[in-house]
Protein backbone atom coordinates (compact mmCIF):
# COMPACT_ATOMS: atom_id res chain seq x y z
CA UNK A 1 0.00 0.00 0.00
CA UNK A 2 1.47 3.35 -1.05
CA UNK A 3 2.83 5.44 1.77
CA UNK A 4 2.80 2.58 4.26
CA UNK A 5 5.57 2.38 6.85
CA UNK A 6 6.95 -0.95 7.90
CA UNK A 7 8.16 -0.97 11.48
CA UNK A 8 9.87 -3.78 13.32
CA UNK A 9 10.12 -3.02 17.03
CA UNK A 10 11.07 -5.13 20.01
CA UNK A 11 7.55 -5.00 21.44
CA UNK A 12 3.96 -5.20 20.33
CA UNK A 13 2.88 -2.22 18.24
CA UNK A 14 -0.74 -2.78 19.17
CA UNK A 15 0.15 -2.60 22.85
CA UNK A 16 2.08 0.63 22.27
CA UNK A 17 -0.86 2.21 20.48
CA UNK A 18 -3.28 1.12 23.21
CA UNK A 19 -0.99 2.44 25.95
CA UNK A 20 -0.53 5.72 24.12
CA UNK A 21 -4.28 6.08 23.78
CA UNK A 22 -4.86 5.31 27.43
CA UNK A 23 -2.35 7.83 28.72
CA UNK A 24 -2.68 10.54 26.09
CA UNK A 25 -6.25 11.11 27.19
CA UNK A 26 -7.95 9.41 24.22
CA UNK A 27 -9.50 6.83 26.55
CA UNK A 28 -9.08 8.87 29.69
CA UNK A 29 -11.52 11.75 29.87
CA UNK A 30 -9.07 14.22 31.35
CA UNK A 31 -9.57 17.87 32.12
CA UNK A 32 -6.29 19.56 31.12
CA UNK A 33 -4.07 20.57 34.03
CA UNK A 34 -3.27 24.27 34.37
CA UNK A 35 0.50 24.54 34.96
CA UNK A 36 0.37 28.33 35.17
CA UNK A 37 1.32 30.23 38.29
CA UNK A 38 1.66 33.97 38.81
CA UNK A 39 4.39 35.18 41.17
CA UNK A 40 3.71 38.91 40.76
CA UNK A 41 1.49 40.71 43.27
CA UNK A 42 -1.54 42.02 41.36
CA UNK A 43 -3.91 44.92 41.91
CA UNK A 44 -6.93 42.68 41.25
CA UNK A 45 -7.21 38.89 41.57
CA UNK A 46 -7.82 36.93 38.35
CA UNK A 47 -10.71 34.53 37.96
CA UNK A 48 -10.28 31.22 39.82
CA UNK A 49 -8.60 28.33 38.04
CA UNK A 50 -11.04 25.65 36.81
CA UNK A 51 -13.88 28.09 37.64
CA UNK A 52 -13.33 27.13 41.28
CA UNK A 53 -13.53 23.37 40.80
CA UNK A 54 -15.56 21.90 43.67
CA UNK A 55 -15.48 25.11 45.74
CA UNK A 56 -18.89 26.64 46.32
CA UNK A 57 -19.05 30.38 45.67
CA UNK A 58 -15.31 30.67 44.83
CA UNK A 59 -15.42 34.41 44.05
CA UNK A 60 -17.75 35.39 46.93
CA UNK A 61 -20.22 36.89 44.49
CA UNK A 62 -22.98 35.38 46.64
CA UNK A 63 -21.75 36.75 49.92
CA UNK A 64 -20.43 34.01 52.20
CA UNK A 65 -22.70 31.27 50.84
CA UNK A 66 -20.93 27.92 51.20
CA UNK A 67 -18.45 29.36 53.69
CA UNK A 68 -18.52 29.35 57.48
CA UNK A 69 -16.71 30.89 60.40
CA UNK A 70 -13.68 28.84 61.48
CA UNK A 71 -12.89 29.30 65.15
CA UNK A 72 -13.58 32.63 66.84
CA UNK A 73 -13.37 34.90 63.81
CA UNK A 74 -15.83 37.28 62.26
CA UNK A 75 -15.68 36.72 58.48
CA UNK A 76 -17.31 39.26 56.22
CA UNK A 77 -17.78 40.07 52.56
CA UNK A 78 -16.10 43.17 51.18
CA UNK A 79 -16.22 45.01 47.85
CA UNK A 80 -13.26 46.87 46.36
CA UNK A 81 -13.48 50.25 44.65
CA UNK A 82 -13.56 48.46 41.29
CA UNK A 83 -16.54 46.33 42.35
CA UNK A 84 -14.66 43.11 43.07
CA UNK A 85 -16.16 41.09 45.91
CA UNK A 86 -13.99 39.07 48.29
CA UNK A 87 -14.01 37.70 51.83
CA UNK A 88 -12.25 39.03 54.92
CA UNK A 89 -11.21 36.94 57.90
CA UNK A 90 -11.10 39.42 60.79
CA UNK A 91 -11.40 39.73 64.56
CA UNK A 92 -9.18 36.66 64.92
CA UNK A 93 -8.22 35.41 68.37
CA UNK A 94 -5.81 32.75 67.06
CA UNK A 95 -3.77 32.35 63.87
CA UNK A 96 -6.11 29.69 62.46
CA UNK A 97 -9.32 31.62 63.10
CA UNK A 98 -10.64 32.53 59.65
CA UNK A 99 -13.32 31.13 57.37
CA UNK A 100 -13.74 27.63 56.01
CA UNK A 101 -15.58 25.42 53.59
CA UNK A 102 -16.50 21.80 54.25
CA UNK A 103 -15.41 19.20 51.71
CA UNK A 104 -15.31 15.47 51.13
CA UNK A 105 -11.88 14.31 50.00
CA UNK A 106 -11.31 11.03 48.13
CA UNK A 107 -8.13 9.00 48.57
CA UNK A 108 -8.19 7.93 44.91
CA UNK A 109 -8.03 11.55 43.74
CA UNK A 110 -5.42 14.29 43.67
CA UNK A 111 -6.44 17.91 44.25
CA UNK A 112 -4.82 21.04 42.89
CA UNK A 113 -5.55 24.18 44.91
CA UNK A 114 -5.20 27.88 44.28
CA UNK A 115 -6.46 31.08 45.87
CA UNK A 116 -5.63 34.77 45.86
CA UNK A 117 -4.86 36.36 49.21
CA UNK A 118 -3.98 39.75 50.62
CA UNK A 119 -3.36 41.00 54.16
CA UNK A 120 -4.61 44.19 55.75
CA UNK A 121 -1.11 45.37 56.67
CA UNK A 122 2.51 44.30 56.24
CA UNK A 123 4.68 43.13 53.33
CA UNK A 124 6.09 39.77 54.43
CA UNK A 125 3.20 37.85 55.97
CA UNK A 126 3.01 34.08 55.41
CA UNK A 127 -0.58 32.99 54.72
CA UNK A 128 -1.24 29.29 54.71
CA UNK A 129 -4.12 27.25 53.30
CA UNK A 130 -4.93 24.29 55.54
CA UNK A 131 -7.39 21.45 55.75
CA UNK A 132 -8.60 19.62 58.84
CA UNK A 133 -9.80 16.03 58.75
CA UNK A 134 -12.44 14.30 60.87
CA UNK A 135 -9.63 12.97 63.07
CA UNK A 136 -8.97 16.60 64.05
CA UNK A 137 -5.55 16.66 62.36
CA UNK A 138 -4.60 19.71 60.27
CA UNK A 139 -2.44 19.57 57.15
CA UNK A 140 -0.88 22.31 55.04
CA UNK A 141 -2.13 22.76 51.47
CA UNK A 142 0.29 25.52 50.50
CA UNK A 143 1.80 28.80 51.72
CA UNK A 144 2.50 32.18 50.15
CA UNK A 145 4.13 35.38 51.38
CA UNK A 146 1.29 37.92 51.21
CA UNK A 147 1.33 41.72 51.16
CA UNK A 148 -1.04 44.57 51.79
CA UNK A 149 -2.19 46.54 48.76
CA UNK A 150 -2.03 43.73 46.20
CA UNK A 151 -3.08 40.11 45.69
CA UNK A 152 -0.75 37.09 45.77
CA UNK A 153 -1.44 33.67 44.30
CA UNK A 154 -1.32 30.79 46.76
CA UNK A 155 -0.95 27.50 44.89
CA UNK A 156 -0.91 24.12 46.59
CA UNK A 157 -2.17 20.57 46.51
CA UNK A 158 -3.87 17.85 48.52
CA UNK A 159 -3.28 14.09 48.50
CA UNK A 160 -5.03 12.03 51.20
CA UNK A 161 -4.59 8.46 52.42
CA UNK A 162 -8.19 7.97 53.51
CA UNK A 163 -11.44 9.30 52.10
CA UNK A 164 -13.58 11.39 54.38
CA UNK A 165 -14.91 14.80 55.33
CA UNK A 166 -12.52 17.73 55.69
CA UNK A 167 -12.60 21.45 56.23
CA UNK A 168 -10.55 23.92 54.19
CA UNK A 169 -9.42 27.10 55.97
CA UNK A 170 -6.72 29.79 56.01
CA UNK A 171 -4.32 30.91 58.71
CA UNK A 172 -1.57 33.40 59.50
CA UNK A 173 0.65 33.41 62.57
CA UNK A 174 -0.06 37.13 62.95
CA UNK A 175 -3.54 36.97 64.49
CA UNK A 176 -3.93 40.76 64.53
CA UNK A 177 -4.13 41.18 60.75
CA UNK A 178 -7.02 40.51 58.41
CA UNK A 179 -6.69 37.88 55.67
CA UNK A 180 -8.45 38.80 52.44
CA UNK A 181 -9.39 35.86 50.23
CA UNK A 182 -10.71 35.56 46.68
CA UNK A 183 -10.82 33.28 43.59
CA UNK A 184 -10.51 30.02 45.53
CA UNK A 185 -10.22 26.79 43.53
CA UNK A 186 -9.94 23.11 44.42
CA UNK A 187 -9.97 20.83 41.39
CA UNK A 188 -9.93 17.03 41.79
CA UNK A 189 -8.33 14.69 39.27
CA UNK A 190 -8.44 10.91 39.24
CA UNK A 191 -5.08 9.17 39.29
CA UNK A 192 -5.65 8.06 35.69
CA UNK A 193 -6.23 11.68 34.72
CA UNK A 194 -3.09 12.70 36.58
CA UNK A 195 -1.08 10.10 34.66
CA UNK A 196 -2.60 11.33 31.40
CA UNK A 197 -1.31 14.84 32.23
CA UNK A 198 2.14 13.36 32.71
CA UNK A 199 2.00 11.43 29.45
CA UNK A 200 0.80 14.45 27.49
CA UNK A 201 3.54 16.61 28.98
CA UNK A 202 6.23 14.00 28.25
CA UNK A 203 5.12 13.76 24.64
CA UNK A 204 5.25 17.53 24.38
CA UNK A 205 8.47 18.48 26.19
CA UNK A 206 10.66 15.34 26.12
CA UNK A 207 10.17 14.31 22.49
CA UNK A 208 10.50 15.77 19.02
CA UNK A 209 8.97 14.79 15.72
CA UNK A 210 11.67 13.74 13.27
CA UNK A 211 11.31 13.29 9.52
CA UNK A 212 14.06 11.30 7.83
CA UNK A 213 14.30 11.85 4.07
CA UNK A 214 15.94 9.21 1.91
CA UNK A 215 15.50 7.12 -1.23
CA UNK A 216 12.15 5.29 -1.29
CA UNK A 217 12.55 1.79 0.12
CA UNK A 218 15.74 2.63 2.04
CA UNK A 219 16.04 0.58 5.22
CA UNK A 220 16.47 2.87 8.23
CA UNK A 221 17.77 1.58 11.58
CA UNK A 222 17.64 4.00 14.53
CA UNK A 223 19.36 3.46 17.87
CA UNK A 224 19.59 5.92 20.75
CA UNK A 225 23.19 6.23 21.95
CA UNK A 226 22.71 8.76 24.75
CA UNK A 227 19.60 10.15 26.48
CA UNK A 228 18.94 13.86 26.23
CA UNK A 229 17.38 14.27 29.68
CA UNK A 230 19.92 14.16 32.56
CA UNK A 231 18.77 11.43 34.97
CA UNK A 232 21.42 10.19 37.36
CA UNK A 233 22.48 9.17 40.82
CA UNK A 234 25.06 10.18 43.40
CA UNK A 235 28.30 8.25 43.86
CA UNK A 236 30.98 8.01 46.53
CA UNK A 237 34.62 7.00 46.38
CA UNK A 238 33.51 3.40 46.98
CA UNK A 239 32.91 3.14 43.24
CA UNK A 240 36.62 3.48 42.50
CA UNK A 241 37.51 0.06 43.89
CA UNK A 242 34.45 -1.96 42.91
CA UNK A 243 34.22 -3.11 39.30
CA UNK A 244 30.75 -4.62 39.70
CA UNK A 245 29.46 -1.31 41.09
CA UNK A 246 31.12 0.54 38.21
CA UNK A 247 29.46 -1.67 35.61
CA UNK A 248 26.05 -1.39 37.28
CA UNK A 249 26.32 2.42 37.44
CA UNK A 250 27.81 3.20 34.03
CA UNK A 251 25.23 1.06 32.22
CA UNK A 252 22.48 3.31 33.59
CA UNK A 253 23.55 6.87 34.32
CA UNK A 254 25.21 9.76 32.47
CA UNK A 255 25.11 12.37 35.25
CA UNK A 256 26.15 12.26 38.89
CA UNK A 257 26.95 14.21 42.04
CA UNK A 258 29.76 13.28 44.41
CA UNK A 259 28.25 12.56 47.79
CA UNK A 260 30.93 14.14 50.01
CA UNK A 261 34.25 14.14 48.19
CA UNK A 262 34.17 17.73 46.88
CA UNK A 263 32.90 19.26 50.13
CA UNK A 264 35.18 21.53 52.11
CA UNK A 265 35.41 19.21 55.11
CA UNK A 266 36.64 16.46 52.75
CA UNK A 267 39.20 18.43 50.75
CA UNK A 268 40.66 20.46 53.64
CA UNK A 269 40.02 18.61 56.87
CA UNK A 270 43.09 20.28 58.37
CA UNK A 271 43.65 23.96 57.76
CA UNK A 272 46.13 24.60 54.97
CA UNK A 273 46.35 20.96 53.86
CA UNK A 274 44.27 20.29 50.76
CA UNK A 275 43.63 16.80 49.44
CA UNK A 276 41.66 16.38 46.22
CA UNK A 277 42.79 12.82 45.51
CA UNK A 278 39.36 11.19 45.87
CA UNK A 279 37.52 13.87 43.92
CA UNK A 280 40.19 13.83 41.18
CA UNK A 281 39.97 10.07 40.80
CA UNK A 282 36.18 10.11 40.72
CA UNK A 283 36.17 12.88 38.12
CA UNK A 284 38.62 10.91 35.96
CA UNK A 285 36.35 7.86 36.22
CA UNK A 286 33.36 9.95 35.15
CA UNK A 287 35.21 11.47 32.20
CA UNK A 288 36.28 8.02 31.03
CA UNK A 289 32.66 6.87 31.05
CA UNK A 290 31.01 9.98 29.61
CA UNK A 291 29.31 10.96 32.89
CA UNK A 292 28.63 14.63 33.64
CA UNK A 293 29.30 15.85 37.19
CA UNK A 294 27.44 18.41 39.30
CA UNK A 295 29.85 20.18 41.68
CA UNK A 296 28.64 19.69 45.27
CA UNK A 297 29.31 21.84 47.16
CA UNK A 298 31.57 24.87 47.51
CA UNK A 299 30.14 25.97 50.87
CA UNK A 300 27.50 24.68 53.24
CA UNK A 301 25.61 27.25 55.31
CA UNK A 302 24.98 24.81 58.18
CA UNK A 303 27.31 25.49 61.14
CA UNK A 304 27.61 21.79 61.97
CA UNK A 305 28.91 20.90 58.48
CA UNK A 306 31.92 23.22 58.47
CA UNK A 307 35.43 21.75 58.70
CA UNK A 308 36.22 21.50 62.42
CA UNK A 309 38.85 24.21 62.27
CA UNK A 310 36.60 26.75 60.54
CA UNK A 311 34.18 27.47 63.40
CA UNK A 312 36.85 28.91 65.67
CA UNK A 313 38.38 31.29 63.11
CA UNK A 314 38.12 35.04 63.76
CA UNK A 315 36.23 36.86 61.02
CA UNK A 316 39.29 38.19 59.08
CA UNK A 317 40.89 34.73 58.97
CA UNK A 318 37.55 33.14 58.00
CA UNK A 319 37.28 35.64 55.14
CA UNK A 320 40.70 34.59 53.89
CA UNK A 321 39.83 30.91 54.26
CA UNK A 322 36.62 31.24 52.25
CA UNK A 323 38.44 33.15 49.51
CA UNK A 324 41.05 30.43 49.34
CA UNK A 325 38.41 27.69 49.30
CA UNK A 326 36.29 29.06 46.45
CA UNK A 327 39.33 29.90 44.33
CA UNK A 328 40.90 26.51 44.96
CA UNK A 329 37.97 24.20 44.22
CA UNK A 330 36.45 26.18 41.36
CA UNK A 331 39.69 26.79 39.50
CA UNK A 332 40.70 23.17 39.92
CA UNK A 333 37.50 21.88 38.34
CA UNK A 334 36.70 24.78 36.00
CA UNK A 335 35.29 23.46 32.76
CA UNK A 336 34.99 19.95 34.18
CA UNK A 337 31.69 20.18 36.05
CA UNK A 338 28.31 21.24 34.67
CA UNK A 339 27.13 23.08 37.80
CA UNK A 340 27.99 24.19 41.33
CA UNK A 341 25.93 24.21 44.50
CA UNK A 342 27.56 27.40 45.74
CA UNK A 343 26.12 27.99 49.24
CA UNK A 344 24.23 24.83 50.14
CA UNK A 345 20.96 25.15 52.10
CA UNK A 346 21.27 28.89 52.65
CA UNK A 347 17.58 29.24 53.47
CA UNK A 348 17.49 26.88 56.44
CA UNK A 349 20.96 27.87 57.66
CA UNK A 350 23.02 31.07 57.82
CA UNK A 351 26.56 30.34 59.01
CA UNK A 352 28.22 32.70 56.53
CA UNK A 353 25.54 35.35 56.97
CA UNK A 354 26.16 35.29 60.72
CA UNK A 355 29.85 35.94 60.07
CA UNK A 356 29.83 38.29 57.07
CA UNK A 357 26.37 39.88 57.05
CA UNK A 358 23.07 39.30 55.27
CA UNK A 359 24.60 39.58 51.77
CA UNK A 360 27.13 36.78 52.36
CA UNK A 361 25.50 34.30 49.98
CA UNK A 362 25.06 36.93 47.27
CA UNK A 363 28.74 37.87 47.49
CA UNK A 364 29.83 34.23 47.20
CA UNK A 365 27.61 33.62 44.17
CA UNK A 366 29.07 36.72 42.52
CA UNK A 367 32.56 35.44 43.26
CA UNK A 368 31.68 32.05 41.74
CA UNK A 369 30.43 33.83 38.63
CA UNK A 370 33.67 35.78 38.34
CA UNK A 371 35.73 32.59 38.49
CA UNK A 372 33.60 30.64 36.00
CA UNK A 373 30.84 32.57 34.27
CA UNK A 374 29.90 29.62 32.05
CA UNK A 375 28.72 27.25 34.76
CA UNK A 376 25.25 27.06 36.32
CA UNK A 377 25.20 28.08 39.98
CA UNK A 378 22.47 26.45 42.04
CA UNK A 379 20.62 27.33 45.17
CA UNK A 380 20.24 23.84 46.66
CA UNK A 381 17.52 23.48 49.30
CA UNK A 382 15.25 20.96 51.00
CA UNK A 383 11.52 20.94 51.80
CA UNK A 384 10.51 23.22 48.92
CA UNK A 385 8.86 20.22 47.28
CA UNK A 386 8.58 17.89 50.24
CA UNK A 387 6.78 19.92 52.89
CA UNK A 388 4.10 22.55 52.20
CA UNK A 389 4.14 23.50 55.89
CA UNK A 390 7.82 24.50 56.07
CA UNK A 391 7.57 28.28 55.73
CA UNK A 392 11.36 28.66 55.53
CA UNK A 393 11.72 27.29 51.99
CA UNK A 394 8.29 27.60 50.35
CA UNK A 395 8.40 28.56 46.65
CA UNK A 396 7.67 32.23 47.35
CA UNK A 397 10.61 32.56 49.75
CA UNK A 398 12.85 30.48 47.52
CA UNK A 399 12.22 32.85 44.63
CA UNK A 400 12.77 35.89 46.86
CA UNK A 401 16.19 34.53 47.81
CA UNK A 402 16.98 33.69 44.19
CA UNK A 403 16.09 37.21 43.06
CA UNK A 404 18.13 38.70 45.89
CA UNK A 405 21.23 36.82 44.71
CA UNK A 406 20.61 37.50 41.03
CA UNK A 407 20.13 41.24 41.53
CA UNK A 408 22.88 41.85 44.10
CA UNK A 409 24.86 44.93 43.20
CA UNK A 410 22.72 45.50 40.12
CA UNK A 411 24.06 42.32 38.53
CA UNK A 412 20.80 41.41 36.77
CA UNK A 413 21.42 44.04 34.14
CA UNK A 414 25.22 43.73 34.11
CA UNK A 415 25.46 39.96 33.86
CA UNK A 416 25.23 38.18 37.20
CA UNK A 417 25.52 34.50 38.05
CA UNK A 418 23.76 31.96 35.83
CA UNK A 419 21.32 30.82 38.49
CA UNK A 420 19.41 27.57 38.68
CA UNK A 421 16.94 26.08 41.14
CA UNK A 422 18.11 22.98 43.03
CA UNK A 423 15.43 21.02 44.89
CA UNK A 424 16.86 18.26 47.03
CA UNK A 425 13.73 16.11 47.32
CA UNK A 426 14.28 14.08 50.51
CA UNK A 427 10.78 12.62 50.78
CA UNK A 428 8.97 10.46 53.30
CA UNK A 429 5.41 10.19 51.97
CA UNK A 430 5.11 12.52 48.97
CA UNK A 431 2.21 14.88 48.37
CA UNK A 432 2.39 14.65 44.58
CA UNK A 433 -0.33 17.26 44.07
CA UNK A 434 1.64 19.78 46.13
CA UNK A 435 4.88 18.83 44.38
CA UNK A 436 3.38 19.72 41.01
CA UNK A 437 2.00 23.03 42.25
CA UNK A 438 5.34 23.99 43.81
CA UNK A 439 7.11 23.29 40.52
CA UNK A 440 4.48 25.42 38.77
CA UNK A 441 5.28 28.37 41.03
CA UNK A 442 9.06 27.97 40.73
CA UNK A 443 8.82 27.68 36.95
CA UNK A 444 7.59 31.28 36.80
CA UNK A 445 11.18 32.40 37.54
CA UNK A 446 12.22 31.04 34.12
CA UNK A 447 15.51 29.50 35.24
CA UNK A 448 16.59 25.83 35.03
CA UNK A 449 15.13 23.53 37.68
CA UNK A 450 16.73 20.27 38.83
CA UNK A 451 15.82 17.76 41.48
CA UNK A 452 19.25 17.24 42.97
CA UNK A 453 19.14 14.68 45.80
CA UNK A 454 16.02 12.57 45.40
CA UNK A 455 15.43 9.80 47.90
CA UNK A 456 12.55 8.31 49.86
CA UNK A 457 12.78 7.18 53.47
CA UNK A 458 12.35 3.48 54.19
CA UNK A 459 8.78 2.16 54.24
CA UNK A 460 6.80 -0.65 52.56
CA UNK A 461 5.78 1.92 49.91
CA UNK A 462 9.32 3.23 49.28
CA UNK A 463 9.54 1.99 45.67
CA UNK A 464 5.98 3.10 44.89
CA UNK A 465 6.66 6.58 46.25
CA UNK A 466 9.94 6.82 44.35
CA UNK A 467 8.17 6.03 41.09
CA UNK A 468 5.51 8.67 41.76
CA UNK A 469 8.16 11.33 42.47
CA UNK A 470 10.34 10.51 39.48
CA UNK A 471 7.38 10.37 37.10
CA UNK A 472 6.12 13.73 38.31
CA UNK A 473 9.53 15.35 37.98
CA UNK A 474 10.27 13.96 34.52
CA UNK A 475 6.86 14.97 33.23
CA UNK A 476 6.90 18.52 34.55
CA UNK A 477 7.70 20.98 31.74
CA UNK A 478 10.01 23.07 33.94
CA UNK A 479 12.31 20.29 35.20
CA UNK A 480 15.68 20.03 33.42
CA UNK A 481 17.34 17.19 35.30
CA UNK A 482 17.10 14.66 38.14
CA UNK A 483 19.82 13.22 40.36
CA UNK A 484 18.96 10.66 43.04
CA UNK A 485 20.71 10.53 46.42
CA UNK A 486 21.24 6.77 46.58
CA UNK A 487 24.98 6.32 46.54
CA UNK A 488 25.93 2.74 47.42
CA UNK A 489 27.86 1.92 50.58
CA UNK A 490 28.52 -1.56 51.92
CA UNK A 491 27.44 -0.39 55.38
CA UNK A 492 24.20 1.10 54.06
CA UNK A 493 23.06 4.07 52.00
CA UNK A 494 22.14 7.53 53.26
CA UNK A 495 18.39 6.92 53.15
CA UNK A 496 17.63 4.81 50.09
CA UNK A 497 19.55 2.06 48.29
CA UNK A 498 18.88 0.88 44.75
CA UNK A 499 20.71 -2.46 45.05
CA UNK A 500 21.89 -4.94 47.63
CA UNK A 501 25.60 -5.47 48.27
CA UNK A 502 25.79 -7.90 45.34
CA UNK A 503 24.33 -5.20 43.06
CA UNK A 504 21.09 -7.02 42.53
CA UNK A 505 18.27 -4.55 42.22
CA UNK A 506 16.05 -3.80 45.17
CA UNK A 507 12.46 -2.75 44.35
CA UNK A 508 13.70 0.85 44.11
CA UNK A 509 16.31 -0.21 41.56
CA UNK A 510 13.65 -2.03 39.56
CA UNK A 511 11.65 1.22 39.45
CA UNK A 512 14.68 3.09 38.13
CA UNK A 513 15.35 0.50 35.43
CA UNK A 514 11.70 0.49 34.38
CA UNK A 515 11.70 4.27 34.00
CA UNK A 516 15.06 4.35 32.21
CA UNK A 517 13.64 1.97 29.63
CA UNK A 518 10.37 3.86 29.39
CA UNK A 519 12.04 7.24 28.92
CA UNK A 520 14.12 6.35 25.91
CA UNK A 521 13.36 5.40 22.36
CA UNK A 522 13.24 1.65 21.92
CA UNK A 523 16.52 -0.26 21.76
CA UNK A 524 16.28 -0.47 17.99
CA UNK A 525 13.82 0.82 15.42
CA UNK A 526 13.88 -0.54 11.89
CA UNK A 527 11.74 0.95 9.14
CA UNK A 528 11.66 1.67 5.44
CA UNK A 529 11.33 5.03 3.76
CA UNK A 530 7.93 5.18 2.10
CA UNK A 531 7.25 5.70 -1.59
CA UNK A 532 7.53 9.44 -1.02
CA UNK A 533 11.05 8.97 0.36
CA UNK A 534 10.60 9.72 4.04
CA UNK A 535 9.98 8.14 7.42
CA UNK A 536 8.53 10.17 10.29
CA UNK A 537 8.35 9.40 13.99
CA UNK A 538 8.59 10.90 17.48
CA UNK A 539 11.88 10.43 19.31
CA UNK A 540 12.89 11.19 22.87
CA UNK A 541 15.54 13.90 23.06
CA UNK A 542 19.03 12.49 22.84
CA UNK A 543 21.80 11.31 20.51
CA UNK A 544 21.05 8.71 17.85
CA UNK A 545 22.94 6.51 15.41
CA UNK A 546 21.04 6.08 12.14
CA UNK A 547 22.10 3.38 9.72
CA UNK A 548 20.65 3.51 6.21
CA UNK A 549 20.81 0.63 3.74
CA UNK A 550 20.12 1.33 0.05
CA UNK A 551 17.32 -0.85 -1.37
CA UNK A 552 19.24 -1.98 -4.48
CA UNK A 553 22.95 -1.81 -3.73
CA UNK A 554 22.62 -3.04 -0.13
CA UNK A 555 25.34 -0.55 0.83
CA UNK A 556 25.04 1.04 4.27
CA UNK A 557 26.12 4.28 5.89
CA UNK A 558 26.07 5.61 9.46
CA UNK A 559 24.67 9.03 10.41
CA UNK A 560 24.72 10.79 13.78
CA UNK A 561 21.65 12.73 14.88
CA UNK A 562 21.01 14.91 17.93
CA UNK A 563 17.34 15.33 18.79
CA UNK A 564 16.63 18.16 21.19
CA UNK A 565 14.70 21.30 21.95
CA UNK A 566 11.55 22.03 19.99
CA UNK A 567 8.36 20.13 20.67
CA UNK A 568 6.34 18.54 17.93
CA UNK A 569 3.03 19.89 19.17
CA UNK A 570 4.13 23.21 17.68
CA UNK A 571 4.47 21.51 14.30
CA UNK A 572 8.27 21.76 14.35
CA UNK A 573 9.98 19.01 12.34
CA UNK A 574 13.62 18.08 12.49
CA UNK A 575 14.39 17.21 8.88
CA UNK A 576 17.36 14.97 8.14
CA UNK A 577 18.46 14.02 4.62
CA UNK A 578 20.31 10.71 4.66
CA UNK A 579 21.52 8.63 1.79
CA UNK A 580 22.93 5.14 1.85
Amino acid sequence: MEGALFLVMHCSLSFILLSAALFSGTLVNSLPYDYSAIIECLAEPPKPQYKGGIIINPEFNNGLKGWARFGHSNPAEKTSETGNKFSVARSKQNPFHSLSQKLFLHSEKLYTFSAWVQVSEGDEIPVKAMYKTSSNISHAVGTVIAKSGCWSMLKGGISVNNSGPAELYFESQNASIEIWIDSVSLQPFTKDQWRSHQSESINKVRKRKVRINSTPGTKISIKQSRPGFPFGNAISKDILSNTVYQNWFTSRFKVTTFENEMKWYSTESSQGTENYADADAMLAFCKQNGINVRGHNIFWDAPHYQPNWVNSLPTPQLQSATEKRINSVMNRYKGQVIAWDVVNENMHYSFFESKFGKDASSVLYQKAHQIDNAVLTFMNEFNTLENPGDEVSIPTKYLQKLTEIQSFGGSTSTGGPRMAIGLEGHFSQPNIAYMRSALDSLAAANVPIWLTEVDVSSSPQQAEYLEEILREAFAHPAVNGIVMWASWHAQGCYSMCLTDNNFKNLPTGDVVDKLLNEWKTFTQIEAFANTHGFFELDLFHGDYEITTTHPSSNSSSLHILNVHGANHHEGVLHVLDVQA
